[in-house]
């Protein structure tokens, strides 16, 4: 049975809700996706606005750190509120940091508030991708995961195209009155969706967990996919799930070494650096193009490449898909570092071709959306048991929050202390080491059910 979903010819049940469902729940990646970004468009006006506010360049460079602090600190109880509510509650929960942070912003005149409201977008990261993956995992066959699990990230860098767009033509206020609605009709539409049959198959809740399979699945028959999970569930969760067995169990040991290279490498990849602050990054390096509009064509192709660029990720694979981004992304990143090394020190007169950092950054959105963008992501359903899955994305969320803090201070104290050109040549360094980590460290995953990824994980010897 655990083969069933491996020639979709022979399945019998429908596509559409499981869909429907990860649409609902991009909603609140969608306003993750607005929070991490809102410091781009928004942190320039502040600067200038001192009408409104007293707040200098320095304190609005701590936006992004102070918002992974509160990714960091919710890992560390995340996985007692994922225990405690399940996947479903969890999601809806999510709304109200959400909601909270707009409410902040919109009274926020010195930066203690903002930093306030930064700390609990952090927080709510931290659901955002503790929560939404592993419910979307456990709702989805293996084809709709391939080809429509990155949705959530697609909606991700949606809502930082999103900002990016609105930035440029509202305030700080007004942009709350548009946005503050969104995770509010997430949590609405959710409660009229079902729970994740894992979960509720964890919880003993076997007649629910049958009406979750024929709701999602809708299926003719749902009592072989029922025994089938009941199986699979039961097998994991029989399983010791101490923090002490993430290290010791080695499937566990495999997935939390390959959830962790993934989350560290893509971050080491500047990405976070170049949505946060992109009209910054612009700015610095001129160029024909207003550092607002450069930021809003980075950031929609972001988007559009996203959604284009993981059909990749769903015909060759994880692996391949992401060795292959790693590997073009940093001859992309060296290639702009030679550009922005040649321009502080004047060797040759660039003023001809000062377009190249816009087409480098364009590029680079191709090379990342092949496989950094959505890999990550997508395989944190994937990787864990069920019995360890709340704390190895636990440990996951905390490795984010710090990679992110780090990549950005890399960012601010190479180019302080050397020049724009410094932070790119070491995220293009950082690419070329995780390529060939990639073929040692992450398995791959494609088409395969959860119980599938788990059993090659423990017939690994890596």
């Amino acid at each position: 049975m655990a083969t069933e979903f491996k020639d979709q010819k022979q399945y019998k049940g429908k596509y559409f809700p499981q869909i429907l469902t990860i649409l609902v729940v991009s909603l609140g990646t969608f306003t993750g996706g607005v929070h991490f970004s809102w410091s781009s468009p928004f942190s320039l006006m502040i600067v200038k606005d001192k009408e409104k506010y007293n707040i200098s360049e320095k304190d609005t460079s701590f936006f992004i750190i102070i918002q992974s602090l509160g990714m960091i600190f919710m890992s560390v109880i995340f996985f007692r509120i994922s225990e405690f509510l399940g996947r479903k509650k969890s999601i809806i929960f999510l709304a109200v940091p959400q909601t909270i942070v707009w409410i902040i912003v919109f009274f926020a005149r010195t930066k203690w508030e903002f930093y306030i409201a930064r700390f609990i977008a952090g927080t709510a990261d931290a659901i955002v991708f503790g929560a939404i993956p592993p419910y979307v995992g456990e709702i989805t066959v293996p084809v709709v995961r391939d080809y429509c699990g990155n949705l959530p990230t697609f909606a991700t860098y949606g809502g930082q195209f999103f900002v990016a767009t609105i930035g440029s033509f509202f305030n700080v206020q007004e942009t709350v009155y548009i946005c503050v609605g969104i995770p509010i009709v997430m949590a609405v539409m959710l409660m009229l969706l079902p729970e994740s049959p894992y979960q509720l198959i964890k919880d003993g809740k076997l007649e629910e967990a049958k009406i979750s399979i024929q709701w999602f699945q809708r299926l003719p028959d749902v009592e072989n996919e029922f025994q089938r999970t009941k199986a699979d569930v039961e097998r994991q969760i029989s399983e010791s799930a101490t923090w002490l067995d993430l290290i010791k169990i080695s499937s566990n040991r495999r997935a939390l070494k390959a959830g962790i290279f993934l989350r560290a490498s893509q971050q080491l990849s500047g990405i976070s650096v170049f949505a946060t602050y992109t009209q910054t990054i612009f700015q610095k390096a001129g160029g024909n193009l207003s550092s607002q509009y450069s930021a809003m064509i980075f950031s929609g192709l972001v988007w559009i490449a996203n959604l284009v660029c993981s059909v990749a990720v769903a015909k060759y694979g994880r692996r391949s898909s992401y060795f292959l981004s790693l590997l073009t992304s940093g001859m992309i990143l060296l290639c702009m570092s030679i550009y922005f090394f040649l321009e502080q020190f004047e060797i040759v007169n660039l003023q001809s071709v000062n377009w190249i950092p816009l087409a480098g950054m364009v590029i680079y959105v191709v090379t990342y959306s092949i496989g950094l963008s959505v890999v990550p992501t997508l395989m944190l359903g994937e990787l864990f048991s069920a019995s360890v899955k709340s704390k190895g994305l636990g440990i996951l969320l905390g490795v984010f929050g710090v990679a992110i803090m780090v990549s950005s201070y890399l960012f601010h104290m190479l180019t302080d202390l050397i020049g724009l050109y410094c932070p790119f040549l070491f995220f293009a360094m950082s690419c070329f080491v995780s390529t060939f980590l990639t073929l040692k460290w992450v398995p791959e995953t494609k088409g395969k059910t959860l119980e599938e990824i788990q059993q090659s994980l423990k017939k690994s010897n890596k």
